[in-house]
């Protein structure tokens, strides 16, 4: 196993991303037509603009499902979120051995720099951290550190497996705060979502989203 200081490690942040319009499927349910593509790109780009500007974060990796789907990004050869998951962790591991591996979900809105770098500063201190989602039975950011397996096991319920091998760590609400829904999106806006995300809110005028 590499040895690198905790107070050192940078880290490969992977962020799969389903090729859309067939990405964010339960949020396409609750918002109106026409502003699913359009939100979800917006969500992506307040994450991957969060990620990038995080000190920790060496690079970002963006994991699709599709070729072309998004551009620039790994394409998966294993099926599933969590198998998109093992191509990006082994990928990282093969060109970035000393960093650590973080997975990160791609629709956090809320999400701020200083969020990012201070769960990936906490998870520097074990071999494997995650952080739950808002609900306590999610998970958002799933950790490994230089030599370790990722382990993901993402899905409903994926807290409760991840706690079995991971530790959990506190988080800052932007890192918590994933969107599946128009209500999930009302609670995201009150922390302050990213300027992509706000101006297709201050556009598509859903319920809740509207600053007071």
């Amino acid at each position: 196993m590499l040895v690198v200081p905790a107070t050192e490690l940078q880290w490969t942040v992977l962020v799969p991303m389903k090729a859309l319009p067939a990405a964010k499927s339960r949020l396409a349910q609750t918002v109106p037509a026409g502003w699913h593509v359009e939100l979800v790109a917006a969500i992506r780009a307040d994450t991957l603009r969060a990620v990038r500007a995080a000190a920790r974060a060496a690079r970002v990796l963006v994991i699709t499902d599709v070729e072309d789907g998004i551009s620039g990004a790994l394409v998966q050869s294993a099926p599933g979120l969590n198998g998109a998951l093992r191509d990006g962790a082994d990928h990282a591991g093969q060109h970035w051995p000393r960093d650590g591996v973080a997975a990160l979900v791609g629709d956090l809105p809320a999400l701020r720099p200083e969020d990012l770098d201070a769960a990936l500063v906490a998870a520097a201190g074990h071999a494997h951290a995650f952080v739950s989602d808002a609900t306590g039975t999610g998970t958002t950011l799933l950790t490994a550190t230089p030599g370790t397996a990722l382990a993901a096991r993402f899905g409903t319920g994926s807290a409760a497996r991840h706690a079995a091998h991971a530790v959990a760590l506190d988080a800052s609400a932007g890192l918590r705060h994933d969107v599946d829904s128009v209500a999930d999106l009302a609670s995201a806006a009150m922390l302050g979502v990213g300027p992509a995300t706000r101006a297709v809110l201050d556009r598509a005028r859903l319920p809740g989203t509207m600053p007071a």
